[in-house]
C-alpha cells in the first residue's frame, strides 16, 4: 500500500505529527485505539473522515517507519 496518499505531516497541524489527509487524527492516536480495543466498525463509525483504505494506510506507515527502528527490550 501507498501510505503517502493518505498520511502527511504539516507543521501546521498538531505541530507536524504524521495525520490522516484531511483530518486531525494522528497516526499515534489511531494506533492507540486498536491498541485500546477499538475494531475498525468502531474508529470508521465514530471518524466519519476515515476509510478502510485510510486505516490501512495508518499501519502501513507504521510499519515503514518500525522497519528502520532498532529496538532492544531488556529483561525485567
Amino acid at each position: 500500500m501507498d501510505w503517502k496518499k493518505y498520511i502527511h505531516s504539516d507543521p501546521d497541524i498538531l505541530m507536524g505529527k504524521p495525520v490522516v489527509k484531511g483530518t486531525r487524527l494522528a497516526v499515534d492516536f489511531l494506533i492507540g485505539l486498536f491498541a485500546a480495543g477499538w475494531t475498525e466498525q468502531q474508529a470508521l463509525e465514530n471518524y466519519p473522515n476515515l476509510t478502510s483504505e485510510s486505516l490501512r494506510a495508518v499501519f502501513s506507515y507504521a510499519a515503514e517507519v518500525m522497519r528502520d527502528e532498532a529496538l532492544f527490550l531488556s529483561p525485567v
